[in-house]
């Protein structure tokens, strides 16, 4: 009888609850086989995918979630592992993605893979190795006692914050290290108890949400769109650009909230509770991605006064495309 696959995760990272979420719903699934779990941002995607070179393909399976590729040689790579025999599997939720594979790009021999913008990619993960665990006729209690910490992804990934406590357990393991964030929620029990790491974490986000107010409110910048009915409000933040946003919402109702993150060199777009601005749409205008309430991108301008060219750019990227 031949041994058991080995199989590899590579999951969107660091530290996005979703991702980490994706990695511990397939430990737990493949508790009884090897697994390594791998964490790699949009920037790195595609390196390491490239990278990927086991050397009995044929005895190995590659899961790829809540990520995608942008180079073509990825996709080659990806293929001729799979001519080789490698099981390869891919969940994804994000339209940027399901589009370019509507498109033909990401044209890959998958094993199998899951498209849909229905859910968070770690609910998605979650539903089909359930039903695969259904239809074997085998037992995954591990696998069903993350019914709550995967509707806590979801929830959050999708920025419905409709439950209690989606929001906090995504901060407090973003101030975690990746590989301590990762080993808490592996552990982690249904009830969603919170461990020494995760309180220690938890206080850190608290003083990190007080210092990331004070430099969105130093650095905020408004432009005002009345022929479409819309504000653009960008600021500069250390973190938090979500909680930066929700603050504001109440202020700025029909807004797109473009964030400068300092830590991550990075912009992420929210909207008010009035807008419904496809901010998926907006940051592939910049080489980003993301859903329709929640995206981000690279920075498109350069440092100086930074909030004030991004809402500038926004602005005017709005007024050509959304008009």
């Amino acid at each position: 009888m031949s041994a058991p696959r080995r199989v590899t995760l590579l999951s969107h990272g660091p530290n996005c609850l979703d991702g980490l979420t994706c990695a511990v719903v397939a430990a737990r699934y493949f508790a009884d086989r090897r697994f390594e779990a791998m964490f790699v941002s949009n920037r790195g995607i595609d390196e390491k995918i490239q990278g990927f070179s086991p050397r009995h393909p044929e005895h190995e399976e590659l899961w790829i979630t809540d990520i995608s590729w942008q180079e073509s040689e990825t996709s080659k790579h990806l293929n001729a592992l799979a001519a080789r025999g490698l099981e390869l599997y891919w969940v994804d939720h994000h339209k940027s993605a399901i589009e370019a594979r509507e498109r033909g790009a990401l044209a890959v021999d998958f094993t199998d893979y899951v498209l849909d913008d229905s859910y968070a990619a770690s609910r998605l993960l979650y539903n089909y190795l359930c039903e695969r665990t259904a239809s074997q006729g085998l037992s995954r209690p591990g696998l069903l006692a993350l019914a709550n910490l995967v509707r806590l992804a979801d929830d959050v990934d999708r920025w419905l914050l409709e439950v209690e406590g989606s929001r906090e357990l995504a901060l407090t393991v973003r101030a975690m290290s990746q590989e301590d964030a990762y080993r808490a929620l592996l552990a982690i029990d249904s009830n969603i108890t919170y461990g020494p790491e995760l309180e220690r974490a938890r206080k850190r986000v608290a003083a990190g949400l007080e210092a990331t107010f004070r430099c969105a409110d130093a650095t905020r910048s408004v432009v005002e769109l009345p022929s479409l009915g819309l504000t653009v409000v960008s600021a500069e933040c250390e973190g938090y650009t979500g909680e930066v946003a929700e603050r504001w919402r109440a202020e700025y109702p029909r807004a797109v909230f473009a964030l400068y993150d300092r830590l991550s060199d990075a912009v992420s777009f929210r909207r008010g509770e009035n807008c419904d601005v496809d901010l998926s749409r907006l940051a592939a205008h910049f080489g980003g991605g993301g859903h329709e309430a929640a995206a981000g991108c690279e920075s498109p301008v350069p440092p100086e006064n930074r909030p004030a060219r991004i809402a500038a750019l926004i602005a005017d990227t709005l007024s050509l495309h959304y008009s």
